[in-house]
């Protein structure tokens, strides 16, 4: 599914994850475009239908930019730029090595979901061509066709994390920065968000500070990758120092028991279900258990590896 937003951004569905999980965002200005984020090998032909319907030819993608290299978002950006004759790919100085030789980001990913389940769920990971990669300095501006698109490094969820300030849509491009938003738990009250804290680098102070960075550029937009437009970034980010202070406590209080990552798993479930019951949402546990499945497992394993690197 692609979804037109103002200013020449569209949503696509990359169908990782099952709908409305992870989305690749589409900007394309005067004929030129780019891509923020992925999706995974098996994203690529919807990303070039999306190039279709939009009559954009793939020779005229200038950019396809990363926010960082977890596989749900650059996991099939080698196998996209074998598309993209003229395209630069767009990295974070520390995701950049990565790319190019993907053997360690790999076996990190099998390292969390075992090997069967990496080579399932990601295919094969293609490496870049160095000569096609291009670092993003912190506070670097790109321009596509004139319209300038600025890299802010923000670390938190991960050390090789950067945001897109893009002024034209009066937005920014968060990848995992501002948390996750899923569009089924939306009520009447709008959007809610929450940290995640995917292994193995979440780093709490630094995840706050990435969040005021964001609302420094004064956007009117938060394009996440999980998923895709959310407004009120002010009201959001309140939810976001919330939850990650939430998530801090609860992994200090569980910190020493024996069964620790069932006791974060429940409380983060619990956590989870009181704030959407407060935020409108009229479904259950059990539904609420399904749609942050993911959310909760992973969360858990990084702040079980935050708790293991801080003593």
């Amino acid at each position: 599914m692609t979804t037109a937003l103002e200013h020449g951004v569209c949503a696509i569905d990359t169908e990782y994850g099952g709908l409305l999980k992870d989305a690749s965002h589409l900007i394309v200005e005067n004929g030129r475009a780019a891509f923020v984020d992925t999706g995974v090998n098996s994203s690529v032909p919807l990303l070039l239908d999306a190039l279709e319907r939009y009559d954009v030819d793939p020779a005229d993608v200038d950019f396809v930019f990363l926010t960082h290299v977890h596989l749900d978002h650059a996991g099939g950006a080698g196998t996209l730029m074998q598309h993209l004759p003229n395209a630069h790919c767009v990295l974070h100085p520390r995701g950049a090595p990565h790319m190019a030789d993907p053997a360690r980001l790999v076996a990190g990913t099998e390292a969390v979901y075992g090997v069967e389940r990496t080579r399932r769920m990601y295919g094969t990971i293609r490496p870049i061509d160095e000569r096609r990669i291009v670092i993003a300095a912190d506070g670097q501006c790109f321009e596509l066709d004139g319209r300038p698109l600025t890299a802010l490094h923000t670390e938190g969820h991960a050390r090789h994390h950067y945001v897109l300030h893009d002024p034209a849509s009066k937005g920014v491009f968060t990848g995992d920065s501002f948390g996750v938003s899923y569009r089924e738990l939306d009520t009447a009250s709008g959007e809610i968000v929450f940290p995640t804290t995917t292994p193995v680098q979440f780093d709490p102070g630094q995840a706050h500070r990435a969040v005021d960075r964001i609302l420094a550029c004064e956007p009117e937009w938060l394009y996440l990758t999980h998923y895709s437009r959310v407004g009120d970034p002010a009201r959001l980010a309140l939810q976001m120092h919330d939850g990650l202070d939430a998530y801090v406590a609860l992994a200090l209080e569980h910190r020493d028991d024996e069964e620790r990552t069932a006791a974060i798993e429940a409380g983060m479930l619990d956590y989870y279900e009181e704030r959407l019951r407060d935020h409108g949402f009229d479904g259950g546990r059990e539904l609420i258990a399904s749609v942050l499945a993911t959310d909760i497992v992973l969360n858990t394993q990084g702040l079980e590896v935050w708790l293991e690197r801080n003593g």
